[in-house]
C-alpha cells in the first residue's frame, strides 16, 4: 500500500514577515468600554504637524495647569516617543510598547511605575511604536490603549488627560480619539505656513467626517506656534469656524530655551501669564463643529506668489512621454454595430 509523499514548502524570512503583519493587520481593537467612568475626566487629543511644536506646547501646558492645581495626565502617542522629552530635561521616557514586551519576555507583569513617571505635579508616559519597518505605527496606537486600560486607564483619577498625536496621518490608529470617540475634544497646534495648515485641515476633515456618522467628538481650537505675525492661522481658524486659544510667538527666549529643555510655562515668569491664559481656554473651550476648507480654500489663505497659485496647469502629451512623435496605433478592440 503505498503512500503519497507530504511535500514540505520552505518559507522565506521574508514570506514569514508579510504573513506575521497580515495577522497583526487582522487582529480587531477590543471594544471601547461602556461601564460610567468614576471621575470625570476630560480627555482631549492633540494634533499637529510633525515638528510644529506640540510637545513644546503640551509640555509647557501640563506644567501650567499642574501648577493651577489641576491633575494632569500627558501621554505621547507619537511613535518618535519625544513628547516627554522637555518635560524630563531631555531624558528618554521609557515606551509602553517597548516596556510591556520587555516585561512579557521576561515573564513578568506591566506596572504603572515602570511607564509612568512624575514631575511638579505632571503625569507623563509614552505610548511608543514598533521598530523602523516591522510595523505599523497606528497598530501599535491602539496596542497603547489596550495596555493602558489592562493597567485600569479608566479608573484613574484625572482632572486632564492630554494625548499627543502625529497629526499628519488621521487613519488607523492615530485617528482613534476621534473616530471612536475616546476624548471629548480636539485642539490643533499650527502655525502660518501652508503644510502645518493643510494638516490642520485634514484634522478638522477627520472631525467633520465622523460627526456626520453620529460621532460627538468636537474641535476646541488651535494653537498657534511661532507666531511671526503674518495672520494666515487666524484666518484658518475664522474659516473653519474654531477660536485662537493662543498665539505663542516666534521669540529666541523660546526657542533657546525649549533647545535646552527649559519649562517655560512657569507662574511668575515672563511666559507664564500666556501659558496661564491657555491652560484656562483649553480646560473652558466647548467641543465645536468645525468646517473643512477646500484645497482653493486654503491656498486663497496666503499670497498668490508664496504658493503657486497663478501657475496653469499644463496638461502632458503622449509625444512629451515618449520623447518622439508617436504613431497612433489601430485599436484591436471590436466595435459591433447596433442592431
Amino acid at each position: 500500500m503505498s503512500s503519497t509523499p507530504i511535500k514540505i514548502v520552505p518559507t522565506s524570512p521574508q514570506a514569514e514577515a508579510a504573513e506575521r503583519l497580515r495577522a497583526e493587520a487582522a487582529i480587531e481593537p477590543d471594544p471601547v468600554p461602556t461601564a460610567p467612568a468614576t471621575k470625570e475626566t476630560q480627555i482631549i487629543a492633540i494634533y499637529g504637524k510633525g515638528g510644529i511644536g506640540k510637545s513644546f506646547t503640551l509640555s509647557n501646558l501640563s506644567y501650567m495647569m499642574a501648577q493651577q492645581g489641576k491633575k494632569v495626565l500627558l501621554i505621547g502617542c507619537d511613535p518618535k516617543s519625544d513628547t516627554t522629552s522637555l518635560l524630563f530635561g531631555g531624558r528618554a521616557c521609557p515606551t509602553i510598547i517597548e516596556t510591556s514586551a520587555a516585561k512579557k519576555n521576561a515573564g513578568d507583569s506591566l506596572q504603572v511605575g515602570d511607564v509612568c513617571f512624575k514631575r511638579d505635579g505632571v503625569f507623563a508616559m509614552e505610548l511608543g511604536g514598533p521598530e523602523v519597518g516591522r510595523g505599523c505605527g497606528g497598530r501599535g496606537i491602539i496596542h497603547g490603549f489596550e495596555t493602558l486600560e489592562k493597567l485600569g486607564f479608566h479608573d484613574w483619577g484625572f482632572d486632564y488627560v492630554l494625548l499627543d498625536f502625529l497629526g499628519d496621518v488621521v487613519c488607523g490608529g492615530f485617528g482613534l480619539p476621534i473616530a471612536r470617540d475616546m476624548c471629548q475634544k480636539v485642539i490643533i497646534v499650527g502655525s502660518n505656513d501652508l503644510q502645518s495648515l493643510y494638516v490642520a485641515n485634514n484634522v478638522c476633515s477627520a472631525v467633520e467626517y465622523f460627526q456626520k456618522l453620529g460621532g460627538n467628538v468636537g474641535v476646541a481650537g488651535i494653537v498657534i506656534n511661532k507666531d511671526d505675525g503674518t495672520g494666515e492661522a487666524a484666518a484658518f481658524a475664522d474659516a473653519a469656524g474654531i477660536p485662537v486659544l493662543a498665539s505663542i510667538p516666534a521669540d529666541e527666549d523660546i526657542r533657546r530655551k525649549s533647545a535646552n529643555y527649559e519649562i517655560v510655562g512657569i507662574p511668575g515668569g515672563r511666559w507664564g501669564p500666556l501659558f496661564e491664559e491657555l491652560g484656562r481656554n483649553v480646560a473652558d473651550a466647548p467641543p465645536r463643529h468645525p468646517k473643512a476648507l477646500s484645497q482653493d480654500g486654503l491656498l486663497d489663505l496666503f499670497k498668490s506668489e508664496d504658493v503657486g497659485r497663478d501657475i496653469v496647469l499644463d496638461p502632458a502629451t503622449l509625444e512629451d512621454m515618449c520623447g518622439t512623435a508617436v504613431v497612433e496605433k489601430p485599436s484591436l478592440e471590436v466595435v459591433y454595430d447596433k442592431v
